[in-house]
């Protein structure tokens, strides 16, 4: 996942590359040894066994020191004594597995395999404790996730060449406790030393393994890891067309996925325009996978300039409805009118538990009565859940009632309601901003293409008692149930709802809250704090 970076870390990191271009190499290397001698332990474990490796593979024809065969002797020793009490120091740990790593630098194979394979199943299945809570990074500087892809590569480099997909095989087996071998080939070639040898004969052997055991006995539609290994070899053996020839044969929402995306990263937008549309019919019975394919197939047509985008994503949403979905297909249609009347389709399609898609949905068609009644109904416990109408409405609510799409900058603070975000929406936001993606409008935007600017005078009071009501359940809600870290929420709703009215009967509503929860002196404290700001 990207992680989105703020402009202010953007300057710095370009600050430090300026920086590291105006030294010379010994001050650099000056720098590294006083930064190695101010990190914690665990963090200077990993940051010297970078350096060894990247040293080792820049070209300059250093290596690590050789590993004896005593020294090996004595990693199997210690192995099996640690076995036996049950036990060991993690640094202890680590210093062997390192001898593993630099054996593995100098492509000494046997010696890396034989350390490895002693100590990495153990200790992934906890036969050896190092006293880890859960995960082994807790306790170790080395990264057994490295070290297990070098111990499969050393398998793959001592195997005779027909045996090699079954030595590799039976390496992945071993250490899948400290391994995610995802992909596998990828994995063993990120580690590599240099090329694998006789790859080429290698992969339609490891291929024909792999196809055999994903062709098992198979619970569910879960993706397992021989589907994915299938997957990457074929896309290697024969690209996007070996792809398609797995998902037409199993028909599996995950083979057919990957084949579209394929065709995405490949940039070729027709093609992977019928692929979305043929992986839709062939998942047909299945809405939420359905769903994904129409709406790449949407990508695709919006790429492609068609003129049928509205009525793609008309059928993406109608086959899983959600927001993100409805804020797409109704962000097409660009005059106030037409708005509307796409809204009123939706509304008679739209389930009814789906209440925030409901209430945006009369808040479109300017029907503000219905969609107060969906805020008033709302529970007080339960705004977790993404559905809950409070998310959307209150703070739209709130900013209308302010006569505008965005609340006035004085009673942000106090608008700022926290509002969950489904997965889909997360999943927009964290995506690469560099890959296509489809248009989706914010609420306000679609908002001034219904021409909805405000809360009219005849609903404006339905829409404060709504806004109040829910308030009123917040607070009974999370003080019934001690629920201590969203009483700053509540508090938020009830400055909300001030900020909006500064009426004399507002203020009386006030003062009546706080005596109904005056046994609650942290919710007073925070009621405070948010009237304060507004």
């Amino acid at each position: 996942m990207k992680r989105r970076r703020n402009p202010a870390a953007d300057t710095g990191s370009s600050e430090v590359e300026h920086a590291l271009e105006a030294m010379s190499a010994d001050a650099l290397r000056e720098l590294v040894r006083e930064m190695l001698d101010q990190v914690d332990e665990r963090v200077h474990g990993r940051a010297v066994n970078s350096i060894i490796s990247r040293a080792a593979r820049c070209g300059s024809g250093w290596v690590p020191p050789a590993v004896g065969d005593d020294e090996v002797a004595e990693v199997v020793s210690f192995a099996k004594a640690a076995e036996r009490l049950g036990h060991a120091d993690p640094s202890e740990v680590d210093e062997r597995l390192r001898r593993g790593s630099g054996a593995f630098l100098r492509k000494d194979y046997a010696a890396a395999h034989r350390i490895f394979g002693a100590l990495l199943r153990p200790i992934g299945e906890g036969e050896i404790d190092l006293g880890q809570h859960e995960m082994l990074d807790e306790v170790l500087g080395v990264d057994t996730g490295e070290c297990a892809a070098q111990y499969v590569v050393s398998a793959y480099m001592l195997a005779a060449p027909a045996e090699r997909a079954e030595a590799v095989r039976a390496a992945i087996a071993e250490v899948r406790s400290v391994g995610l071998f995802f992909e596998p080939l990828r994995e063993m070639e990120h580690v590599a030393v240099e090329l694998l040898p006789e790859l080429e004969d290698f992969l339609p052997r490891w291929r024909r393994l792999v196809a055999q055991e994903a062709r098992g006995e198979r619970h569910g539609e879960w993706d397992r890891d021989e589907d994915r290994w299938l997957r990457e070899v074929v896309s290697r053996l024969e690209g996007t067309e070996g792809l398609a020839k797995v998902a037409r044969s199993t028909r599996r929402a995950d083979d057919l996925r990957v084949w579209c995306e394929s065709l995405v990263k490949a940039g070729d937008w027709k093609a992977a325009l019928l692929a979305f549309d043929e992986a839709a019919e062939v998942v047909a019975d299945k809405e939420y996978a359905r769903a994904e394919f129409l709406d790449g197939a949407a990508l695709a047509a919006q790429e492609l300039g068609r003129t049928d985008l509205p009525a793609r994503l008309e059928r993406a949403w109608r086959a899983d409805p959600n927001m993100l979905r409805l804020r797409r297909w109704l962000g097409t249609a660009l005059r106030k009118a037409a708005v509307r009347k796409r809204a009123a389709a939706a509304l008679a399609a739209c389930p009814k538990e789906e209440h925030r898609q409901r209430a945006f949905l009369h808040v479109l068609m300017g029907e503000f009565e219905p969609a107060a009644k969906l805020l008033s109904a709302a529970p007080g416990l339960g705004w977790s859940d993404e559905e809950h109408a409070g998310h959307l409405l209150f703070p739209l609510f709130a900013a209308l009632l302010c006569d505008g799409t965005a609340a006035p900058r004085p009673h942000r603070a106090a608008l700022s309601v926290r509002r969950a975000m489904d997965l889909e929406e997360l999943t927009l936001v964290t995506a690469d901003e560099a890959a296509p993606r489809l248009a989706t409008p914010e609420v306000e935007q679609l908002l001034l293409q219904a021409g909805i600017d405000g809360v009219p005078d005849v609903a404006r009071m339905d829409v404060l008692l709504a806004m109040r009501r829910a308030a009123e359940s917040r607070l009974t809600g999370v003080t019934e149930q001690k629920r201590r870290r969203h009483y700053g929420h509540a508090a938020d709703l009830v400055a909300a709802c001030v900020a909006c009215d500064r009426s004399p009967e507002a203020a009386r509503w006030v003062a009546s809250l706080r005596t109904e929860h005056r046994r609650f002196p942290a919710l007073r404290a925070e009621l405070d704090r948010a009237l304060g700001a507004s």
